[in-house]
């Protein structure tokens, strides 16, 4: 008898031991913000492995898979890698991983260091905590420290501050690249939603590009045409407009582009990336 325990014993240290070093202990600290995420970080082999999700919304990491490899691409650098696999092709050339990406409840985890590193960033470690910092926005000469968006209802509003050079880069990018044709500034334009008038303007949100001194560098407005108005008294004007506040002047925009910044916002919110400074609302 003692010699099948004995045996049931040993089987069970050896599948132990046997089994990758996991443990999820590690805080992963973007830019000053702990991240939020629905996956813990994990250690494995003294390497910090994140769920993939965290490098490509984070850090501003575009994701592609095709044939169970998956890529990521940050500006001029791109990583081909895939579950199991030591292997990496970086911009072209192969490297060896240290410790293998892996799948865990349909996520795919993989190295911070090595990706945080390869696409440019800062990083370091010290009690539990993997420090990232990334690329701030710089405009004219000076450094953004976070963009305020600011919003009302019918009782009040809330002022918000969006952190992290990944929102602030890609926010200041949905803003500058959908500017359309130089408009006139509307006839009627402010936060209320005004259903009389065909063609009047409801502000959506207001955009403040802030320094390390707390200031306004840049400012944008965003405003939705007001409806429901029939399609002949819509006609000829523009569905979004961006008001460049700073330089004082309007351009066409689209539904799309304001899509897009509601979708960054939410996942800025989700990531913790998203403070709320004041809140009127009753």
């Amino acid at each position: 008898m003692k010699k099948i325990f004995s045996g049931i014993f040993l089987a069970m240290i050896l599948t132990l031991t046997s089994l990758p070093a996991y443990a999820a202990n590690s805080t992963i600290k973007i830019d000053g913000v702990v991240v939020t995420s629905d996956a813990a970080p994990e250690t494995k082999n003294n390497r910090t492995m994140v769920p993939l999700r965290v490098i490509s919304e984070n850090l501003g990491a575009t994701v592609n898979w095709q044939d169970f490899k998956v890529t990521l691409t940050n500006n001029k650098m791109q990583i081909t890698l895939q579950p199991n696999s030591n292997t990496v092709i970086k911009n072209g050339k192969t490297e060896l991983l240290d410790v293998k990406p892996y799948l865990k409840n349909n996520r795919l985890f993989v190295p911070i260091r090595f990706i945080a590193e390869t696409f440019g960033c800062q990083v370091n470690y010290q009690n539990s905590t993997v420090t990232i910092n990334t690329a701030p926005l710089v405009m004219n000469n000076v450094k953004i420290k976070a963009v305020h968006y600011e919003y009302r209802m019918t009782m009040g509003g809330v002022v918000q501050q969006i952190q992290g050079n990944t929102y602030n880069n890609a926010l200041y990018k949905v803003f500058t690249e959908n500017k359309g044709k130089v408009v006139d500034a509307p006839a009627d334009y402010s936060w209320q939603i005004n259903l009389d008038d065909p063609g009047s303007y409801y502000k959506d949100g207001q955009y403040n590009f802030m320094s390390h001194e707390n200031k306004s560098i840049q400012q944008f407005d965003l405003y939705s045409l007001n409806g429901p108005f029939s399609d002949e008294q819509l006609k000829g004007y523009p569905e979004v407009l961006i008001h460049d506040v700073t330089a004082d002047k309007w351009y066409s925009s689209t539904v799309k582009a304001r899509e897009s910044i509601n979708q960054l916002i939410k996942t800025a919110t989700n990531n913790g990336f998203v403070k709320v400074l004041s809140n009127t609302v009753v």
